[in-house]
């Protein structure tokens, strides 16, 4: 009989053990199924699970066999019709040849995938498993509503759960030692009187003094051992202070063209690439605020309905959205308390005159206290002086500024990813 020992460490919970295996197992089929499931999914579903086709022939499990030892005679018969490699055809169905109406296939294997489930946190890992959160550096206090309890030493008085107990039986044993201290002299002078009148012949007034000796060293012990093993002023217990807890915060602007030449296809399309933002947000902050700003001739601060299906019309002036942006940033986040991600798409239509005034509020207002701008064009025409402008830019600020062209929905997860996509040395997020 043999015997096979796991010993790995295993958690209370085995089933997640094992599904972390099973992830691991099948990570390459994972993301195949999550990178197709970002084409075809609508926005509104992007935060649920995805479920995983697993082919059979990937999904074999090792199976130990006990080998066949020692000394074997065996005939085998020969046959006339099979040579070494021949593969012996499966019975044809009908009677005597297997039960169902179905067809099977040629190599003795169903066609049907095995099929799991992936939960959003998990469908979320995979999606954004190989980028990185650029600056993702600053931490500031949320709220005084988040706390965590640290460490502070030891207190004299506290909780009985919270007893701590090499400190208390030291200060146990200090108290012991420094009661017992003057009734240990003295006990080691009755001792050595004893011991000298022992020497001595017997008399009358050596086995006084003696008996006054023996009732002295009596009391002595009587008064050492009175003294208690433990008292509650040796209780020491674990201090921990509450204190507030640090959490990242992080608020996304979104900025977008609503001109007349901006169709709702290419919002559609602006839309994908404001939610992969948003989500790759929330996964490294705990705080996220949102902020839309839409623009043709003049820039306002719209909620997300207005924002993606109001209908406009008229020119462009992208300098009226960015000047509306850094006035918020002003008023409402401060640099030094909230890590600031910009998202601006546009079809690249700019009126001529307007493109210094761009550079001019990116340079002064938006770009020293950004953590990251991304912008993306979106359509099939040549680039356009915005476009120029922001190659420039992009040169200038290669850490926090990053373009990307895009012609349909398709090429929004390429290029989300490589916007984001980690560079060498860089930790992730």
């Amino acid at each position: 009989m043999a015997y096979i020992v796991d010993r790995r460490l295993n958690s209370k919970n085995k089933s997640l053990v094992n599904r972390e295996r099973f992830l691991k197992r099948y990570q390459q089929q994972i993301r195949k199924a999550v990178s197709d499931a970002v084409s075809r999914r609508t926005i509104t579903d992007m935060e649920q699970g995805e479920s995983i086709p697993i082919p059979r022939r990937d999904i074999s499990e090792p199976v130990f066999r006990h080998g066949q030892g020692g000394k074997r005679d065996m005939v085998h018969p020969g046959n006339k019709e099979f040579m070494p490699g021949d593969r012996i055809q499966r019975p044809p169905g009908g009677a005597g040849g297997g039960s169902g109406s179905g067809q099977a296939s040629a190599d003795g294997e169903g066609d049907d995938d095995f099929i799991f489930q992936i939960t959003q946190e998990e469908f979320l890992d995979y999606l954004f498993e190989d980028l990185a959160l650029p600056n993702m550096v600053k931490r500031q206090l949320t709220s005084m509503d988040s706390f965590d309890y640290q460490r502070a030493g030891v207190s004299e008085v506290g909780n009985p759960a919270q007893v701590n107990i090499v400190r208390s039986m030291r200060s146990a044993h200090a108290r012991r030692i420094a009661l017992r201290g003057k009734e240990r002299r003295r006990r080691r002078e009755v001792l050595a009187e004893l011991g000298a009148l022992e020497q001595l012949e017997n008399s009358e007034d050596n086995e006084a003094q003696r008996l006054l000796l023996l009732a002295e060293l009596e009391h002595l012990n009587v008064r050492m051992h009175t003294i208690p093993w433990l008292d509650d002023f040796d209780l020491k217990y674990n201090l921990k202070v509450k204190v507030p807890k640090p959490s990242p915060k992080a608020v996304m602007f979104c900025v977008m063209d609503v001109s007349g030449s901006m169709t709702q296809d290419i919002k559609d399309t602006a839309k994908r690439f404001f939610f992969l933002l948003y989500l790759f947000l929330k996964k490294n902050y705990e705080k996220i605020e949102v902020v839309f700003i839409r623009h043709h001739t003049q820039a306002q601060e719209v909620d997300e309905e207005t924002f993606f299906y109001a209908r406009e019309t008229g020119g462009t002036v992208v300098s009226s959205a960015l000047n509306l942006m850094g006035n918020i940033i002003e008023e409402r986040y401060s640099p030094n308390a909230w890590n600031i991600y910009v998202a601006q798409a546009s079809d690249g239509d700019n009126w001529h005159e307007d493109n210094a005034r761009c550079g001019e509020a990116l340079l002064s207002t938006i770009l020293p206290f950004v953590q990251y701008y991304t912008y993306i064009e979106i359509g099939d025409r040549d680039p356009q002086g915005l476009w120029q402008l922001y190659e420039q830019l992009q040169r200038d600020f290669q850490e926090r500024f990053a373009i990307q062209r895009v012609r349909h929905n398709a090429e929004i997860y390429p290029v989300f990813r490589e916007l984001f996509r980690k560079h060498a040395g860089e930790e992730g997020a």
